[in-house]
């Protein structure tokens, strides 16, 4: 696609968005205590790419059902978030990226236009086609799995890219894309929204860096928490520079578990948050915590929590069920 389309794209969706539905719901009926947006697009669209232009833009607070990315693409403007009781500045390069549930409201008002892209994402969209690629970040996959075990969670990313970080490209590629849509549309956009989580994933490690002290048993279980689907003791062995003997012993004498419990255990946590948090299969969880297959995934939940994933499943939703009846 040509490069001159993006203005008219721009344009496009820009007139787009202000002639959108954006009705506030309240969370609860009868409550006028939370506003709700519902999810904006088709049903069956995955993937929503918006654009905001113009000099203002006040939102009510509110909370939302998808999760969303929204890039300052020219200009600047003010997010508020609840939990801190903050109001931020997202400068032109910086994106703030929230939670489905996620309380928060923009507002600008400017005598210089300023563009913002969004992008919405259906939840289960996100924890099927991206959580697996983004869940090795120990922080980031608590951050986008917290909203479905805490309903009311209030967090959010703000981040300035490196220069060198082509997402102002992959952003305009979208934006093209979107505004004249094709029959495959939404199958060209996940590989590009996915390519821009990547990039998400690499600065927000590159402004949060991990935690580098400790002693050798912590870094070794860090490490193993960031690599449950594949880490062995041979791996670890090469990392640090061991004999797998020697991290064995290690671990025992420090912890008093062997690497394999360690393992378990750090899968078992996990399997506990996706099975909570997502609607993925039982499958699905097996193959991103790394069993070949999910005969020994329920082998091995159910010698540690005592029941079947699908039991287990099941007594949450029941207990969420009844908590939100009183």
């Amino acid at each position: 696609m040509e490069s001159s389309s993006l203005p008219t794209a721009m344009e496009k969706l820009a007139n787009d968005f202000a002639n959108r539905n954006w009705a506030y719901l309240d969370v609860e009926p009868g409550s006028c205590q939370e506003k709700t947006f519902r999810w904006p697009g088709l049903p069956e669209e995955e993937i929503m790419i918006c654009v905001h232009k113009g000099n203002q833009i006040h939102e009510m607070f509110h909370r939302q059902d998808f999760f969303f990315f929204n890039y300052a693409y020219k200009g600047s403007y003010g997010a508020f978030s609840y939990r801190y009781d903050n109001h931020i500045t997202v400068h032109e390069g910086e994106c703030y990226i929230g939670q489905p549930y996620a309380g928060y409201a923009l507002n600008k008002q400017s005598e210089e236009e300023f563009i913002i892209i969004g992008i919405l994402m259906q939840k289960e969209t996100f924890y099927r086609s991206f959580l697996p690629l983004l869940s090795s970040d120990e922080k980031m996959f608590h951050f986008f799995l917290d909203p479905r075990t805490n309903t009311f969670s209030d967090e959010f990313i703000h981040l300035k890219f490196n220069e060198c970080a082509p997402v102002r490209p992959l952003l305009e590629m979208m934006v093209q894309e979107y505004a004249f849509p094709k029959e495959d549309t939404q199958k060209i956009l996940k590989p590009l929204v996915l390519a821009l989580l990547m990039y998400v994933a690499r600065q927000y490690r590159a402004e949060k860096p991990r935690e580098q002290d400790g002693t050798l048993s912590d870094k070794i279980v860090r490490y193993m928490s960031e690599h449950t689907d594949a880490v062995t003791l041979k791996d670890i062995a090469a990392r640090f520079s061991y004999h797998p003997n020697y991290i064995s012993a290690l671990l025992h004498r420090e912890l008093g578990k062997t690497f394999s419990e360690i393992l378990l255990e750090l899968r078992m946590e996990r399997a506990d948050i996706l099975l909570k948090g997502t609607n993925l299969s039982i499958e699905e969880i097996a193959l991103m915590l790394g069993y070949s297959n999910s005969s020994n995934f329920y082998k091995a939940f159910r010698e540690y929590y005592h029941t079947s994933p699908r039991e287990y499943e099941r007594s949450f939703l029941s207990s969420s069920q009844e908590k939100s009846k009183l």
